[in-house]
């Protein structure tokens, strides 16, 4: 607190002062989203006598154009959070017409890379979503082949942005839930992950967190594209200086104080600018997100850049980058990336690659020619898909470590 500070609090009167202090408090408090309007994403008050995995509740939900002739389903399950508390999740789950029982299971994990519960898969599927678009093409393939499909909403119901391991767990027990469903008949399903970009993120973490989280699943393989594998690098990188997706920044920023409260006060590092971006990106979507923030950084709404000095935060930062963690999948990994892309710390992933494949991950990457992030997902879903289905069929995973 600079001195001029101190002489202008002293020379308000006592009441004025304490007035401050508490509109200042108030102020320096998380922001959460507001509540999904539908009491179906609610928590029931009985939610901490199960056990996670556990479903809650079940919906059938109206036929898709983009999945034509399947029947989707809205499953809410018992989660944890990164502190062990018990949450309520929910996974969005397309069964194909003629679903044959064992037939493979995918969970897909979309990029959500939102702060609103308007945001949840299970809207935008109903929605216009330019980005789930981008993937909805491969999926309903698997579809039209058999595969049941699931969406889960992996930031939590939260919407804990940048929170990946929430996000791994969440995928685990987002599958054990739809095996526990009789209609769903995938109880002894082979079982599939994949996810790109934030959806990356959370599949790298459900595949590193199985053995000690979920050890009873047993999956065939995970498929990562364009994972931030280092939240460290990819914020110093995308919020120190002006760049266009500063607000992918700020929303995962805001996202971890929401899911480590008492250890990334974002909002008390914040200046009058910051909490007013704060404020309009705290429900947005993605692409709103993107709007908001472009060309900001963190020099124009933090207080000062101490925020880049706070050790408690980065901890929290390091503890959700998978290159950082000891752990290594016990599954085939398919992993594939643009090496040109301007988004993701692209070393990072080679890192986590070099040390996956020395502890004897049967690892396969992919580079593929793409000058952006987004194009680098779609090119490479082709070569997913084929990947994907050599692991149910129990096809020995190719290596290229």
């Amino acid at each position: 607190m600079t001195r001029p500070f101190v002489r202008f609090l002293g020379a308000l009167g006592s009441t004025a002062f304490t007035l401050l202090l508490l509109a200042t408090a108030a102020i320096a408090e998380p922001i959460y989203p507001r509540p999904d309007p539908d009491p179906f994403y609610a928590a029931p008050a009985d939610l901490a006598a199960h056990r996670p995995g556990d479903v809650l509740a079940v919906r059938v939900l109206p036929p898709l154009a983009v999945f034509p002739g399947a029947t989707i389903r809205l499953v809410e399950f018992r989660s944890t959070n990164s502190r062990g508390a018990p949450i309520a999740a929910t996974t969005t789950i397309a069964t194909p017409a003629g679903h044959q029982p064992g037939a493979p299971l995918l969970s897909y994990q979309h990029f959500i890379n939102s702060l609103g519960t308007g945001c949840a898969v299970s809207h935008s599927l109903y929605g216009n979503d330019l980005n789930l678009s981008t993937i909805t093409p491969a999926l309903s393939m698997l579809l039209q082949r058999g595969w049941s499909v699931a969406l889960p909403d992996h930031l939590g119901p939260q919407f804990a942005l940048g929170a990946g391991r929430l996000g791994g767990q969440i995928t685990l027990d987002g599958i054990r839930a739809v095996q526990q469903l009789p209609e769903l008949a995938v109880q002894d399903s082979p079982v599939a992950l994949a996810g790109y970009s934030g959806g990356g993120l959370a599949t790298a973490w459900a595949a590193v967190l199985q053995p000690s989280y979920a050890p009873e699943l047993r999956l065939a393989g995970a498929a990562i594209g364009g994972a931030p594998m280092n939240l460290e690098k990819m914020a110093r990188g995308l919020g120190l200086d002006p760049h266009p997706a500063f607000g992918l920044a700020m929303a995962a920023a805001i996202g971890l104080e929401r899911e480590y409260p008492d250890r990334v006060p974002t909002s008390s590092s914040l200046n009058e600018r910051g909490l007013a971006i704060r404020d309009a990106m705290a429900n947005s979507c993605t692409n709103d997100i993107l709007a908001i923030g472009v060309g900001g950084s963190a020099r124009d709404f933090a207080t000062g850049l101490s925020v880049f000095h706070l050790p408690d935060a980065w901890a929290v930062v390091e503890e959700n980058s998978v290159e950082l963690y000891d752990g290594v999948p016990e599954i085939p990994i398919f992993e594939w990336h643009s090496p040109t892309d301007p988004l993701i710390p692209i070393a990072a992933i080679d890192n986590t690659n070099r040390r996956w494949c020395a502890a004897g991950v049967r690892l396969q990457t992919l580079q593929v020619p793409a000058v952006e992030h987004l194009s680098a997902g779609a090119i490479g879903a082709p070569a997913m898909q084929l990947w994907l289905e050599g692991r149910v069929r129990g096809e020995p995973a190719p290596v290229t470590c």
